[in-house]
């Protein structure tokens, strides 16, 4: 039976398990970190939900299939589900996993066929999760995934005749350069922190047209279709349109856009929107420090456990906001349950913010005070077996700052002027790799805003006891020595180096996975 937000009591809860039964799924991005960890929660919280559809790109049914094998069915996250189901783990899965051939890129999706029709005449819930995560994405590709994706995806839920909840993966630095206590809010059509933040004079700030901003990014693209700077060229361009309307980067400020189609195109079909802050391993389940990739936190905790980064711009009394991934998902399923089965006059758009800055900071001298216990107790060891040793990372409050102690740095080890170009050459390199990074990381570093998340609590208060152990979501509960030190760290180690320790063994350099370069598409 349907219920209103009044019908809610301490004893029946939201009802998620029994909301999950039986209902069918369409998830986008659907090999992605946190789309995987969501269909796991689902099949081993209800195995008898419906199917769940995985829009996957590929060439063909057969190459999805293999993707879907490769990287979902087989991988270590679902090493539980394999243990209950033993034998028959194979066929439960492919029973439930459907994989479909497409793309959120095209405006059909690219789906084809009757399974186009299949979808649309079963699905229930709608879990929009494919996006470019890279800050300084080249513009065309942040638009056409971040802005232009979503509205694809809307488009086809208009089709499905019993859609009960549409949702959207985004990112609570979405909210760009917003100060103070940030509330959830949705975005609507035309918004700009450009003009919020100069409210009394907001007439002299550009307003943001967001179809012209995606047929600039088209011909842009096609415009430098021969300049072999285009990439450099096309990535400029994205900063300059961000941080004109006040985003930070490329990323927040395509994903902000893309809630804004979202809310334009939704007409009848109820809209959540899920913004989590930096996305970490998993806190307990399905087992304590699974995590897949590298983000940004990531990389400066294995640049800086590797000896490569010692030293890094930011605030050492503010705050980093990090959530784990399972607590993402916990709460991604309070709020499907509860907006699936709401009757409502008018949908609407609502906003969950899933962050710690709030109701349990975390303090960024005390993470590097933590990561640097970690490193010291269990260092990394470079080629030679040898352990490197770590100092506690320096932190300078400004991009100057930070820029004269590499140039210093670099002075005083003779580097500047040496007679030996290739060493010359080797660390005016790693100057310009630091330096990059470092302005990546700077403007979370020095973040200024602090995510409210009342309407996440109050899915909480509406939870019964058994639905707070099975879903919990509390961030209040993170103790974050143990993550960061006995959870966290020991999983970058475990899933994300593991090939890199393989290849240790055969001589190889100790390297971050991403290779010898630095590469921002790895944040």
């Amino acid at each position: 039976m349907s219920k209103n937000s009044a019908q809610y009591s301490k004893q029946d809860g939201i009802g998620i398990e029994k909301f999950l039964v039986g209902k069918s799924f369409f998830v986008t991005g659907a090999t992605g970190f946190l789309a995987k960890v969501l269909i796991e929660k689902i099949l081993r919280a209800a195995p008898e939900v419906g199917k769940i559809f995985l829009l996957i790109k590929a060439e063909s049914e057969e190459a999805a299939s293999k993707r879907l094998k490769d990287e979902v069915i087989n991988a270590e996250l679902f090493k539980c589900l394999q243990q209950t189901y033993g034998e028959c783990y194979q066929d439960f899965m492919l029973n439930k996993l459907v994989p479909v051939v497409g793309n959120i890129s095209e405006s059909n999706l690219g789906l084809e066929g009757n399974l186009a029709t299949v979808i649309a005449n079963e699905v229930d819930v709608i879990i929009n999760s494919a996006a470019s995560i890279t800050f300084h994405e080249r513009y065309d590709i942040a638009i056409d995934i971040n802005t232009r994706g979503p509205s694809h995806v809307m488009n086809f839920a208009k089709k499905c005749k019993k859609v009960k909840v549409f949702v959207h993966m985004s990112t609570a630095f979405a909210n760009g350069k917003r100060q103070g206590r940030i509330m959830e809010k949705p975005f609507y059509m035309g918004d700009t922190i450009a003009r919020e933040l100069n409210f009394n004079n907001s007439k002299t700030e550009p307003k943001l047209d967001v179809q012209k901003e995606i047929e600039l990014a088209m011909k842009s693209k096609k415009a430098l279709e021969n300049d072999e700077d285009a990439r450099k060229k096309m990535k400029e361009l994205g900063l300059e349109r961000a941080r004109k309307y006040g985003w930070h980067d490329t990323y927040s400020f395509t994903k902000a856009m893309g809630e804004m189609m979202i809310d334009t195109m939704k007409e009848n079909i109820s809209v959540v929107i899920i913004r989590p802050t930096l996305i970490q391993s998993t806190y307990k389940e399905p087992f304590p420090g699974w995590i897949e990739g590298i983000r940004l936190l990531d990389l400066m905790i294995l640049y800086y456990g590797r000896g490569q980064l010692n030293e890094l711009v930011g605030d050492p009394n503010g705050l980093l906001d990090a959530v784990p991934v399972d607590m993402v998902v916990n709460a991604t399923l309070a709020a499907i349950a509860k907006h699936g089965q709401v009757v409502i006059q008018k949908p609407e758009v609502k906003v969950y913010q899933i962050a710690s800055s709030v109701t349990n900071p975390l303090v960024t001298k005390y993470l590097m005070s933590l990561l640097h216990e970690h490193f010291d107790s269990l260092p990394f060891l470079d080629s030679n077996g040898s352990p490197i040793r770590v100092p506690l990372m320096k932190l300078f409050t400004s991009m100057e700052d930070f820029s004269a102690h590499l140039l210093d740095g670099a002075m005083q080890r003779s580097i500047i002027g040496s007679s030996n170009g290739e060493l010359l050459a080797q660390k005016q390199y790693e100057i310009l790799r630091r330096k990059e990074f470092a302005n990546v990381y700077l403007p979370y570093g020095f973040y200024a805003g602090r995510f409210d998340c009342s309407n996440t609590l109050g899915l909480m208060q509406i939870m019964n006891e058994e639905e707070k152990k099975k879903f919990g979501f509390d961030m209040g509960s993170i103790d974050w020595k143990h993550y960061i030190t006995n959870v966290h760290v020991p999983g970058l180690r475990r899933h994300v180096m593991k090939e890199r320790r393989r290849e240790k063994r055969v001589g190889a350099e100790n390297k971050i996975p991403g290779g010898p370069k630095f590469d921002k598409s790895k944040l």
